[in-house]
C-alpha cells in the first residue's frame, strides 16, 4: 500500500528538502569542466563514514543534472568532496547553497521512511549495475515495492500515450507473453501504450517494473494511481527522483535512459517521430540492447517511430509469438532452463557466475578462477553467442538464459 497520499507532497520532507512541486530549473548550476569524464564512478564512491548522507544531499538537489553531477563526482573524487565543493561556491548554484544550509539529513531520511521509499547507491541491491555504462549514470535512485532482482531478464515496452485501441492490445498481450516467459516487463508508468504492457504483464501474475519521472510519492499521471499500487504490490517503482518532485516535461528524456539500461532489449509499440520513445530506443542502441519495432500502417503518424527504426535496423516483430522467438523464449519460462548442452566444465561455471553485466575480474572473482583463464572463457563463449562483451564488460545474451538444461 502507498503510505502517503499520493500526488500530495510530504510536508516534512517539503520543510527539509524543499525540491518538492517547484517546476523551473535551477539557473546557473555549474561544475568546473574536465573531459573525459570516466564511465561509472571512483571506487568506493558512496560508501563510507559521511558518504551515504552526502550522497543524498547531492540527489536531493534540484539544479544539476545528472551528467553535470557524474562530472563534478569525477572531479572531486567523492559525495562528500563534491558536496563540500558545492558548499563553499566551486561549483553548483546559490540555490543549492541555501538548501544545504537547512537540510536536514535526518529529517529527509524519516520522509523517505513515511514514503515507503528505498534510497539506493552504485552498489545497492536497488541500483542496476547496467545504470553505470551510461554516459550519465544516476548517483542514486528512489525504489519503492519489490528490491530489484538483478538475475532477472527484463524487457521494455515502450510507446505513445495516445495510442490506437489495436496498440494497446499489443502492448498487452507483450506483457503479458513476457510474464509467461518468465521475463519482467519494464516501462514507464505513462498512460497509453506503458501502462497497457504493465497491465498485460500483471493479468499473467508477471514481474514489472515502472520507472517514474517524477518524485518516487508522485502518482503521475493520477489516473494510474491503481496501477501503480499493484506495481508495488508485486514488483518495483523506481525513480531517480525524490519524493514531492512533479512530473516535468524535461524529467522524461533522463528517465527513458534508465528504463533502457534496465532492459536487455526495447520494444517499441506506436509512437509519433519526434518523442520519448524514439529517445528509449536510441538510449537502447548506444548501450548495444536489441531494439524490436511493432509495425503499423504507414500513414499513421504513430507508426513513424516503429518504421523509421525498422529501416534504420531495428528488428521487425507482429506480437508476442515474434519477440519471445528472437529472444529465444518461446518454449516456456526462462526460469525453468538451465545452462546448455556441451560446455566445459569452466564454461559452465563462467556462465553460471556472470549475473549481469560484469568485469572479466569480478567473473573471474565470482567463478574462484584466474582471470586470464576467465578471458579465454568468456571469448569462447562469445563466440557461441552466449555472451556478448559491451565496453569491456560481458554479460549473457537470450540465448544462454534460454538454453535447455542439461541432459
Amino acid at each position: 500500500m502507498w503510505r502517503v497520499p499520493i500526488g500530495s507532497p510530504n510536508a516534512t520532507w517539503q520543510r527539509h528538502c524543499p525540491i518538492g512541486p517547484r517546476s523551473s530549473r535551477t539557473r546557473g548550476w555549474r561544475v568546473p569542466a574536465e573531459t573525459p569524464v570516466p564511465a561509472g564512478f571512483p571506487d568506493g564512491f558512496g560508501r563510507g563514514p559521511g558518504e551515504t548522507d552526502a550522497l543524498l544531499l547531492l540527489r536531493c538537489l534540484l539544479g544539476p543534472t545528472p551528467r553535470s553531477l557524474h562530472a563534478l563526482i569525477w572531479t572531486t573524487g567523492s559525495a562528500s568532496r563534491a558536496l563540500a565543493r558545492i558548499r563553499t561556491g566551486g561549483a553548483g548554484s546559490d540555490n543549492d547553497r541555501a538548501f544545504l544550509q537547512d537540510a536536514d539529513v535526518g529529517a529527509i531520511r524519516r520522509g523517505l521512511d513515511r514514503a515507503g521509499a528505498r534510497f539506493a547507491a552504485p552498489g545497492d541491491p536497488d541500483y542496476a549495475p547496467a545504470f553505470l555504462r551510461l554516459a550519465d549514470p544516476p548517483v542514486a535512485v528512489f525504489a519503492r515495492g519489490r528490491v530489484l532482482d538483478h538475475g532477472d531478464d527484463r524487457v521494455a515496452v515502450v510507446g505513445s500515450r495516445r495510442p490506437t485501441s489495436t496498440g494497446m492490445e499489443v502492448a498487452a498481450d507483450l506483457g503479458r507473453g513476457l510474464a509467461v516467459a518468465g521475463v519482467v516487463t519494464v516501462s514507464g508508468g505513462a498512460v497509453g501504450i506503458d501502462a497497457a504492457a504493465h497491465r498485460g504483464a500483471l493479468d499473467a501474475g508477471g514481474v514489472t517494473v515502472a520507472v517514474l519521472g517524477c518524485g518516487i510519492d508522485v502518482s503521475h499521471p493520477a489516473s494510474n494511481r491503481a496501477l501503480f499500487e499493484q506495481i508495488e504490490a508485486s514488483g518495483t517503482l523506481m525513480s531517480e527522483y525524490p519524493p514531492g518532485i512533479s512530473a516535468e516535461p524535461f524529467r522524461f528524456p533522463a528517465r527513458n535512459r534508465l528504463i533502457a539500461a534496465l532492459s536487455r532489449g526495447v520494444v517499441v509499440v506506436e509512437g509519433a517521430a519526434k518523442s520519448g520513445t524514439r529517445i528509449t530506443a536510441e538510449h537502447a542502441v548506444d548501450l548495444g540492447l536489441d531494439v524490436f519495432a511493432v509495425p503499423g500502417p504507414v500513414t499513421s503518424p504513430l507508426a513513424e517511430t516503429p518504421l523509421g527504426l525498422i529501416r534504420d535496423g531495428a528488428t521487425m516483430i507482429r506480437g508476442t509469438a515474434d519477440l519471445l522467438e528472437d529472444l529465444g523464449f518461446a518454449g516456456g519460462r526462462s526460469g525453468e532452463r538451465g545452462v546448455p548442452r556441451g560446455l566445459s566444465d569452466d564454461e559452465r561455471r563462467v556462465l553460471a557466475s556472470l549475473v549481469t553485466s560484469m568485469l572479466p575480474s569480478a567473473v573471474a572473482r565470482a567463478a574462484g578462477m584466474p582471470v586470464a583463464d576467465t578471458l579465454t572463457v568468456l571469448i569462447a563463449l562469445e563466440i557461441r553467442g552466449l555472451v556478448r562483451g559491451i565496453g569491456g564488460r560481458f554479460e549473457r545474451t537470450f540465448k544462454a538464459a534460454a538454453s535447455q538444461p542439461v541432459g
